[in-house]
């Protein structure tokens, strides 16, 4: 039998080059070797934006829509929606029981996240995020999860919590295994943070030809660097990055050509610009099929989410079992 992966993104708005290069790219090769689950995580999404939640639809279809355009085939992975498998829910009301607050608050990856947002007090559902995810997984069953370095804490905490409900009351969790890979980490074009929608430094995977090269134009490059001959520091400028993730058989070039000043600035940047839209213009021909027929994105989301749903069924038959909360089994 295929392992189950789970991975997914929760839906806060259009999908960048930073999580494609990030986690999409991976997740495109992985489906034709594992039973990929993706997950459409639209109540995580609410941990932050619980303000605006009339904003979800829309985000809902611009993700699925990322997905599909990216080259996620419906066939071969499950795209489904949180919120609509109520099963999650009840895993996360059951995991919480067991798991003290002390262990979410010194957990790594919250402790960052809630640093960078400026959090002085944490809401009750961003302090229960690995709860929540451990549900996301184990409902399914999945045994591998995709995550970059910074998640290995959550993926850990993961682990704990499926340890502990098998000796709470029996082994019907997989523990699942974090997959982690080559992952670049992409400066975001203002040059001073990681690429992030929310920060406006980002590169939407629907940009045009032109969007792309304009962005592009504007993008921050070596801050030490003043004229076109002058040496250059690659290894510090935001574009050089991009040659790394989106046009590796020419990065080595682009190095050692930049750090002897023998390629300007405008050159570097006109040369990624070009294979980023080679990169992205398969995924335009797709996305441009999709929007052409757009109850298409709804179907294949009704039917993935349906195809989870039984597998939360079963996978709630044996811990309703375990925990002895089948009242009145027949």
């Amino acid at each position: 039998m295929q392992e189950r992966i789970l991975t997914g993104d929760r839906v806060t708005g259009k999908l960048h080059l930073g999580h494609y290069a990030g986690s999409l790219k991976n997740r495109v090769e992985l489906q034709h070797q594992f039973d990929t689950y993706l997950i459409l995580a639209d109540v995580q999404a609410l941990t932050t934006h619980f303000e605006h939640p009339e904003l979800l639809q829309g985000h809902l279809r611009n993700v699925a829509l990322d997905y599909l355009a990216a080259g996620i085939d419906p066939e071969k992975a499950t795209i489904f929606v949180q919120s609509l498998i109520p099963e999650i829910a009840e895993l996360t009301a059951y995991f919480s029981m067991f798991v003290t607050v002390n262990s979410l608050r010194h957990n790594p990856t919250i402790k960052s996240e809630a640093k960078d947002r400026g959090y002085q007090e944490m809401y009750y559902g961003f302090l229960g995020y690995p709860v929540s995810q451990t549900a996301d997984i184990t409902f399914c069953k999945a045994t591998l999860v995709p995550v970059g370095e910074d998640q290995l804490p959550v993926m850990e905490q993961t682990r704990k919590i499926v340890r502990r409900f098998n000796q709470l009351y029996r082994p019907v969790l997989p523990e699942p295994r974090a997959l982690v890979g080559d992952v670049p980490r992409l400066v975001g074009l203002d040059g001073n943070h990681k690429m992030s929608k929310s920060l406006g430094n980002a590169l939407p995977l629907d940009s045009t030809a032109g969007e792309v090269k304009e962005k592009m134009k504007r993008a921050k490059t070596d801050p030490a660097r003043i004229h076109k001959n002058d040496p250059g520091h690659p290894e510090v400028c935001p574009i050089y990055s991009y040659h790394q993730a989106f046009r590796k058989e020419g990065a080595d070039e682009i190095y050692d050509s930049c750090s002897k000043g023998q390629i300007g600035c405008a050159e570097c940047k006109q040369k990624i610009a070009q294979s980023i839209n080679n990169l992205l213009e398969p995924m335009r021909e797709r996305r441009t099929d999709y929007l052409k027929h757009p109850g298409r994105i709804d179907e294949i989301m009704i039917a993935g989410t349906e195809k989870a749903r039984l597998a939360a069924k079963e996978t709630m038959l044996e811990v309703r079992e375990a925990m002895r909360l089948n009242y009145f089994k027949r």
